[in-house]
């Protein structure tokens, strides 16, 4: 039976910043409009949680309305565009992931259901996490963004005032959740 509320996908992927990409996840578990989230993670986004934030996948599947999904499990029900989800964030997004989504190489489940998001035309946000950027990096941008993904790099805002770095983690997320349709309160939000 079909839970009523949505679903999205999330990927943290093996770039540095995957505590924003634990910001995002508990953003989308807290949201009441979220009924499902798919989490994925690259072995090397595996990786990055534990030094970064000393997280395992497990610590993340804890939450609620998570399951946390195998990576190499191309059957899986995200890497099908007859599988109804409402879209998909990679937070953060190697330039690796970047690559192979822009070729359209579906060699994991990450690049597959992000390619599903393209070809559905659902909602898919890149949040690219390198520096500097070379010519390839650019030119996948373009190509990602020209087949209907939003390149969003995490460049954390400071105009909210920030009183650490959660606060910072939090704000970006709830960028992303906006970039994915689920607009929430922030009282971080810019104001005139």
């Amino acid at each position: 039976m079909d839970t009523p509320g949505l679903r999205f996908t999330l990927a943290i992927t093996g770039a540095s910043g995957s505590a924003f990409g634990v910001a995002t996840l508990r953003r989308l578990a807290a949201n009441p409009q979220v009924a499902r989230i798919a989490l994925v993670l690259s072995p090397t986004g595996k990786r990055c949680l534990l030094d970064e934030t000393g997280l395992t996948p497990k610590d993340l599947a804890a939450l609620p309305k998570v399951r946390l999904m195998d990576e190499r499990d191309l059957g899986a029900d995200i890497s099908s565009g007859s599988f109804r989800q409402d879209g998909m964030a990679l937070v953060p997004c190697s330039a690796g992931a970047l690559g192979r989504i822009a070729s359209g190489v579906s060699e994991s489940l990450v690049s597959r259901a992000a390619d599903v998001c393209l070809k559905e035309r659902r909602p898919l946000v890149l949040c690219l996490r390198e520096t500097p950027l070379n010519r390839i990096h650019l030119e996948n941008m373009l190509r990602v963004h020209d087949a209907g993904a939003v390149v969003m790099p995490i460049m954390p805002g400071f105009y909210s005032g920030p009183k650490g770095l959660d606060d910072l983690f939090d704000t970006f997320a709830t960028r992303v959740l906006d970039q994915l349709g689920l607009r929430e309160d922030d009282p971080r939000r810019w104001k005139s």
